[in-house]
């Protein structure tokens, strides 16, 4: 990487853990889409997946005892189950019309959840199984598994401060399943490693502005916030499979 790229890469990077640290998801997304203008994807995702995992370990500690450790067992289940669906979809299927159903699923059901929509109990198994198969189908097809879990915790009663912790000890799990697959394609390098690493002091500063802004901010605000960046990142979702389209 040259000057540049570092210097842009750091300031990608530190806006993406500040999201990451603060709402418990959306930083591969927009890491990925950001950076992905100066490097190609296969030279970011392995070296992403390794911040990921930093960056959940980092928050764990403080985080332990909110997680819905059943909900989260349940829904790795049905993750682990889909998964070679979703590789398999990847391989034989025309992604971008699927990425634009995906977008457009996503944002009718966060404009539901801004309008009040929310259930009175938490789901039963097979639901909770359901949500994390629909996780594993879309991580195995397009690397974007979060949206499934994200609008299962903040529909649910369960709470905001519960939610955002059960999606980061989600996320710390998927992203180690998704790097061991990622090395057993000989994708994991030294080369990815060193990036990762560069950008490591980045991530640790975003993690923490993002992370201490939660604690000071009221769950109302909270709440909007998360809601807004999960729209945010399926017009995303929405443009990438336009672009493909295109």
């Amino acid at each position: 990487m040259d000057a540049v790229t570092i210097a842009y890469g750091l300031v990608c990077i530190l806006g993406a853990a500040f999201v990451r640290g603060y709402s418990g998801f959306g930083f591969s997304l927009l890491a990925v889409t950001a950076l992905s203008l100066r490097l190609a994807p296969a030279e970011i995702v392995p070296s992403i997946f390794m911040m990921e995992i930093a960056a959940s370990v980092h928050l764990l500690p403080s985080i332990w005892r909110e997680v819905h450790w059943r909900a989260i067992g349940m829904l790795l289940i049905g993750y682990t189950i889909a998964v070679p669906l979703g590789v398999w979809l990847l391989a034989s299927m025309p992604q971008a019309p699927m990425k634009i159903a995906l977008g457009l699923a996503v944002l009718v059901s966060t404009l539901l959840l801004m309008r009040g929509f929310a259930l009175r109990r938490m789901p039963r198994a097979s639901a909770t199984l359901a949500t994390g198969g629909a996780s594993g189908l879309l991580n195995g097809a397009f690397g974007i598994g979060g949206p499934p879990v994200i609008l299962f915790f903040f529909s649910s009663p369960a709470g905001d401060a519960i939610g955002r912790a059960s999606i980061i000890a989600f996320f710390l799990a998927t992203d180690a399943i998704g790097l061991v697959f990622l090395a057993r394609e000989g994708l994991v390098t030294q080369e990815s490693l060193v990036r990762a690493l560069v950008f490591l002091p980045a991530l640790i500063a975003g993690i923490w502005l993002g992370a201490h802004s939660f604690k000071h901010s009221d769950q109302a605000s909270f709440r909007k916030w998360v809601l807004r960046l999960l729209a945010l990142l399926a017009l995303l979702t929405f443009a990438q499979g336009v672009a493909g389209l295109l």
